[in-house]
């Protein structure tokens, strides 16, 4: 349960680099974009959504070394699919919400990779702590939106992320992957 509530931070960091690193167009559309984090716990995957965040990217296929992205993740937003769990997760051990209500990413650099394919690399913020991560991210053209899908490992206890008892990775691994999937409808 804590394992997801951090991959869903996770997730939703993800997100934000995805939008950032290929954002030609205005906001989110929020409705057909997904942040998730998928973790383990006991070994078994457990996998929740940020339900809110916001983005600010510019980003030109034709020039992506001038791209940036800016994103903010509501921690608060992180839902398991269980009102118990997600305010467990909400808590100082976990997300510490009223605390760091806000988790962010912000790109230092875009580089493509071949077609359609990019390596972003930014400073992702989680309760407090920061830390540079690189990720590969594609971009697609569908129905007059660009769309980034991409997924970022990280390690939970790098960020603080399952304190005291749940430093212990027996139980919850340190391991979570953000997954993200960002629909950017083009400016009319």
């Amino acid at each position: 349960m804590k394992a997801s509530f951090y991959r869903y931070m996770i997730a939703a960091f993800a997100a934000a680099s995805m939008a950032a690193t290929g954002l030609a167009f205005a906001q989110v559309d929020a409705a057909k974009s997904t942040i998730t984090a998928i973790s383990k716990q006991m070994n078994v995957p457990v996998e929740g959504e940020f339900k809110k965040f916001d983005a600010k990217v510019s980003f030109d296929p034709a020039k992506p070394a001038a791209a940036s992205a800016q994103l903010n993740v509501d921690v608060g937003s992180y839902d398991l699919g269980d009102d118990s769990y997600n305010e467990q997760v909400r808590g100082k051990e976990w997300f510490d919400t009223k605390t760091y209500p806000k988790a962010t990413f912000v790109s230092s650099s875009i580089a493509s990779a071949g077609p359609n394919k990019y390596n972003v690399t930014g400073t992702l913020t989680i309760k407090g702590k920061s830390q540079t991560v690189t990720f590969p991210m594609t971009v697609a053209q569908q129905a007059g939106a660009q769309i980034f899908d991409g997924a970022l490992p990280i390690s939970r206890l790098k960020f603080d992320v399952g304190t005291g008892e749940w430093k212990d990775t027996s139980t919850v691994a340190d391991e979570v992957t953000i997954k993200f999937h960002i629909v950017v409808p083009k400016k009319s």
